[in-house]
């Protein structure tokens, strides 16, 4: 069963003088709606009790020494809400009384939903946490390499996650502009080559500008198929075939044939690496994830002609450390790049990100 977690906090402008006088104040509160009080020893900093009531309701009462009050009230799913509204709203204008003008700033937050069937909570690349407007879960399945989702927004429509990181929605046509250019490259009669892109979106739009030719190479069969079905406004109807007039999808490990099109002198226009994000941390556990960048990237290089583009994402603006780092190993790689980028809002996403264009000097 879900649960709904209500926060109040009253930020004071100087510490509460008489505690006790405070408590006795908004205690017939919780009295009329039958909530039993436990208090607790806090040793000497401030006041803590909680409160438990009818319908499972559990509530924490703290004044801190320092200046705040913080009350946390967690009820089960179906509880009355006119009712946990009323003791809200009681509590709040009781404790306006009792502090007067020593009141800085108070705050109270939308109800976080814990437990519920559809999770709505997503933390952005830089650690903030986003509440989606979620409404039903159209598609999930656990391939060999990743559990996939597709879930309803009211906002952005089906959004693509993986492993539980938003990967895209149908609103973020920017972030499929942004990685092929901003409509600044000219495909026509080019040899396009794209590193995952399992969503469609960027064959999508690749395929509108005319291309010799598009080779798309995905590892995952699922996260194909759940776009062909519910990411038609990202898509159309490009996954309906694995081929095309002017494309072809490769259901493969993209290191390989990297590898093989390297060796064969095979070389593209435009190679577009949709496969993963630059990671957040620079911590040593990443160092994979670098490695993995790193070869990607050198092998990209290979294929790429010599006056072609590299277009990839790099992640939340904010995340400078890491970004720093990227373009540094964008200085080591076995042929000398240049390179640009670019800061686009993707709808989804609520932040900023940053995209690149490598191209050999």
């Amino acid at each position: 069963m879900a649960v709904r977690h209500y926060t109040l906090d009253f930020k004071l402008s100087a510490p509460v003088a008489d505690i006790p006088a405070t408590v006795r104040g908004v205690q017939p509160i919780f009295q009329e709606q039958e909530m039993t009080e436990t208090l607790h020893d806090t040793e000497g900093h401030g006041y803590l009790a909680t409160f438990i009531g009818k319908n499972g309701r559990f509530a924490v009462l703290r004044v801190h020494s320092h200046g705040l009050v913080t009350f946390d009230l967690q009820c089960c799913e179906g509880d009355d809400a006119t009712q946990v509204d009323n003791l809200l709203n009681a509590l709040e204008k009781k404790m306006k009384t009792l502090f007067h003008g020593n009141i800085k700033r108070s705050k109270r937050l939308p109800a976080l939903r814990r437990g519920d069937k559809v999770d709505c909570y997503w933390p952005t690349a830089d650690g903030r946490l986003v509440e989606y407007d979620i409404d039903e879960v159209v598609y999930e399945e656990d391939s060999v390499y990743q559990n996939i989702k597709i879930l309803h927004s009211r906002q952005f429509g089906n959004i693509l996650i993986l492993n539980g990181d938003v990967n895209l929605a149908e609103s973020d046509l920017a972030y499929t502009q942004a990685i092929m250019g901003s409509g600044k490259e000219s495909y026509a009669g080019k040899e396009v080559l794209i590193l995952g892109g399992g969503d469609g979106g960027i064959l999508c739009e690749v395929v509108k500008l005319k291309p010799k030719m598009i080779t798309m190479v995905e590892i995952d069969q699922l996260v194909i198929d759940g776009c062909r079905k519910h990411m038609r406004k990202t898509c159309g109807n490009v996954l309906d075939n694995l081929k095309g007039d002017c494309y072809e999808v490769l259901v493969e490990d993209c290191v390989p044939v990297l590898k093989k099109f390297a060796q064969e002198g095979r070389t593209f226009d435009y190679v577009i690496n949709d496969l993963t994000a630059v990671p957040i941390s620079t911590a040593p556990e990443e160092d994979s994830t670098w490695e993995f960048l790193r070869l990607i990237l050198d092998l990209s290089i290979k294929v790429l002609r010599s006056t072609g583009k590299y277009f990839t994402q790099g992640n939340c603006a904010n995340l400078t450390e890491a970004l720093s780092q990227y373009e540094e190993l964008l200085g080591r790689l076995s042929c000398p790049v240049d390179f640009s980028k670019e800061l686009v809002c993707v709808p989804s996403y609520m932040e900023l990100w940053v995209f690149y264009t490598v191209w050999k000097k």
